[in-house]
């Protein structure tokens, strides 16, 4: 059996088929440019693959409420000609096969809890640090979505005492995502993170921001693990320094054995920069099943 899987980033679309194991079989990376340029590329892709469901997994803000009039639009995104786009209805008329849609860290959370080394978890975080700050979050097995879905990379937080950065947010200039994303350890210190390396300053500043998110996140969610992904956290010596700032700001306040293991609780992510594509995958396998 053949599956469909595309990975909707803002910078590439990343389509691949799969089997109902969850083995990506070959996948082909197509620019994010505008919807008239970018989805022609993708149906014509998976439009002579005989793919039984497809599943996306989608940058946002996107609209998951299956009730909603706009459901599976992107929504209020900065991408300006992504805005109010219905992806979910341009690929159900043009392949005619069952459509899985969330959002592009809800499936790489998918991924790792399905396929990973978080494999049956059902209460979980993901966080994505990469060009943008994402959360996808899993509790008593179902996602959260709410009233919208969780936009925690927009946190507020307190601001290092030694970091005069203004944010780079759009929106809130100083959240998680405006302090900690990519462009902000650029916009911060004049280079990318990967040729800063070896300056501890700019990682004792980036770890005090993710370990303020996580201790919220410990405290409002009670996940079973964190798993931390996107390119930033390719940086390994981030690992060690927000394990040894979360336990600080716990303060033995909680009492639970995830907590006294903090190398397994607070995890990087385990399917090699494949778990957002798996984790699509799974949503097509699932959305057939549903259908």
């Amino acid at each position: 059996m053949v599956y469909g899987a595309l990975e909707a980033g803002g910078t590439k679309m990343v389509c691949a088929l799969g089997d109902e194991n969850g083995k990506i079989t070959e996948q082909v990376s197509i620019p994010t440019t505008t919807p008239e340029e970018t989805m022609p590329k993708i149906i014509e892709y998976f439009k002579d693959k005989n793919i039984r469901a497809l599943g996306i997994g989608c940058f946002g803000p996107v609209d998951l409420d299956k009730k909603s009039a706009t459901y599976g639009y992107i929504t209020s995104t900065p991408k300006t000609p992504w805005k109010n786009y219905n992806i979910v209805g341009v690929m159900k008329d043009a392949l005619k096969v069952p459509v899985g849609f969330d959002t592009d860290v809800n499936g790489s959370l998918l991924g790792e809890v399905t396929y990973g080394a978080s494999k049956g978890l059902e209460d979980a975080v993901y966080i994505t640090v990469g060009t943008g700050v994402g959360m996808g979050i899993i509790t008593g097995g179902k996602f959260l979505h709410g009233m919208i879905h969780s936009e925690a990379g927009h946190m507020a937080l307190l601001r290092h005492p030694k970091d005069k950065y203004e944010g780079r947010c759009p929106f809130h200039h100083d959240c998680l995502e405006g302090m900690a994303a990519g462009p902000a350890i650029e916009g911060r210190w004049g280079k990318k993170g990967n040729e800063l390396k070896e300056n501890d300053e700019v990682w004792e500043i980036e770890s005090e921001y993710l370990a303020q998110a996580i201790t919220n996140l410990i405290y409002v969610l009670s996940p079973r693990r964190i798993i931390l992904g996107g390119g930033v956290m390719h940086q390994e010596s981030l690992f060690p320094l927000i394990r040894e700032k979360v336990t600080k700001k716990l303060n033995g306040y909680l009492k639970a054995k995830e907590l006294e293991d903090m190398d397994s609780y607070i995890t990087p992510a385990s399917l090699h920069d494949d778990q957002g594509i798996m984790g699509a995958l799974k949503l097509g396998i699932d959305a057939e099943a549903e259908a």
